[in-house]
């Protein structure tokens, strides 16, 4: 959320922020409307202290037996009295208003971001790893898969397209994939573990941005709860409403949780295969830091994703998104992409984005820095460490072996009684 006494002070920056995002300006709107609004305030505030005024005054002259002018200074606090209802009613609708028009827009570009309309501009920062070279031809998840127990067939026929059911082998490699990285991020980078609902309210999925704008992205139950499309929901709003103690920053929060997404914006893309999924398991790191922090925190947290996808001998890239290819909260993302050598192409598995104090600021989420009276917003930040599917898809093409088999890494091997390789079942 953007708050509107910036806008003031320095609309036209305001303006070029949005241009950058390719987004027309939105300043002279948004300050007519303020402008309205604080008239409005002005002269409901104007009206409740005339009303006060001339209570007292009534009061006085009875006290001087001035009964003609207590007669007029009661008709006066009457006729207020039914002037008040409309102008709170004013106050309340262009307050209203300004709010829903500052929830849609998007956060701006930090300075640094690459300009661009889509992802063939975004800036590429460091490649890592290896591509794996095969004596055969390198086969696609969803050819590997299969003899290992991943079904499509039987998801499908339980729930319908982009669900997938495991059974066997690979789903003991997926179960230790999210354990290793849940236990990666907790013991070697200091993420505190947490288990949050699946389940959500509206001012939940409104602090993060998922509401109002992207409502059809998310799946809503009977009884008005969201579904979380990502454990990010649930662990930023942790810090909902609160004032923090400047001591108590950083909070470094990991979860590993089902995420669902409707996937209303994706229709064609990805049809075939684990890649796009209604229900996934997702690894979430967050954390909720101090402004002159944040670009420190945002390099560690990209760094603890690197990490993983190190361990796991899987070869990536980072990519620092351009405007255009931003999500909406965020300042700046920087995505991991890893190599699939079945596709030869990479393929985003993490995206780690600050979101500075666009998301405190709908969720009032605020800290109070040593020595200081006053509260400021703090900074959230999110990232995916990572994305169990997408990552069990890497393991399977760049593990694959000519008879079906895949080779476990070897950070895997504990998490599975010490086999280095998965088979057929």
């Amino acid at each position: 959320m953007h708050d509107i006494r910036i806008i003031r002070d320095d609309p036209a920056a305001f303006d070029a922020g949005l241009a950058r995002r390719g987004l027309d300006p939105a300043a002279t709107e948004l300050l007519a409307l303020d402008e309205q609004r604080r008239a409005a305030a002005t002269a409901l505030q104007a009206a409740l202290a005339r009303r006060n005024e001339a209570s007292k005054a009534i009061g006085q002259a009875k006290a001087q037996r001035d009964e003609a002018a207590a007669a007029a200074l009661m008709a006066e606090v009457a006729g207020l009295k039914d002037e008040l209802p409309a102008l709170e009613e004013a106050e309340r609708r262009l307050t209203a208003e300004l709010e829903a028009r500052l929830a849609i827009i998007p956060n701006l570009p930090l300075a640094d971001v690459p300009d661009g309309a889509d992802e063939t501009e975004n800036a590429l920062i460091h490649e890592r790893g290896a591509q794996p070279g095969f004596a055969f031809a390198a086969r696609e998840h969803d050819a590997i898969g299969p003899a290992l127990g991943l079904d499509f067939d039987t998801g499908v026929k339980l729930a319908g397209a982009r669900f997938t059911l495991l059974r066997g082998p690979v789903a003991r490699l997926y179960r230790a994939l999210g354990q290793f990285m849940l236990d990666t991020l907790a013991g070697q980078h200091g993420y505190e573990l947490a288990v949050p609902p699946l389940l959500v309210r509206d001012e939940v999925m409104f602090g993060t941005g998922q509401l109002p704008k992207f409502a059809e992205d998310s799946f809503r139950t009977l009884d008005g709860r969201w579904l979380i499309p990502t454990s990010e929901v649930s662990l930023t709003n942790i810090v909902r409403e609160a004032i923090l103690s400047e001591a108590e920053l950083p909070l470094r929060l990991t979860a590993l949780t089902p995420c669902f997404r409707s996937e209303a914006g994706a229709a064609g893309r990805d049809t075939r295969g684990f890649i796009r999924q209604h229900q996934f398991d997702k690894v979430e790191m967050v954390s909720i830091t101090t402004p002159e922090a944040s670009e420190a925190e945002h390099e560690r947290m990209t760094a603890c994703a690197e990490d993983i996808l190190t361990r796991l001998e899987l070869p990536f890239r980072r990519m620092k998104l351009c405007t255009g290819d931003m999500g909406f909260a965020a300042a700046r993302t920087y995505d991991l992409e890893v190599w699939l050598p079945g596709q030869a192409r990479y393929r985003e598995i993490s995206s780690c984005s600050t979101c500075t104090d666009f998301q405190s600021r709908r969720m009032n989420a605020r800290y109070r820095p040593a020595g200081e009276k006053a509260t400021r917003f703090v900074h959230t930040l999110n990232g995916s460490g990572l994305a169990v599917g997408r990552t069990l898809v890497a393991v399977l093409e760049n593990h694959q072996r000519a008879d079906g088999s895949v080779a476990v890494p070897a950070v895997l091997r504990p998490y599975l009684g010490g086999d280095e390789a998965i088979g057929p079942a």
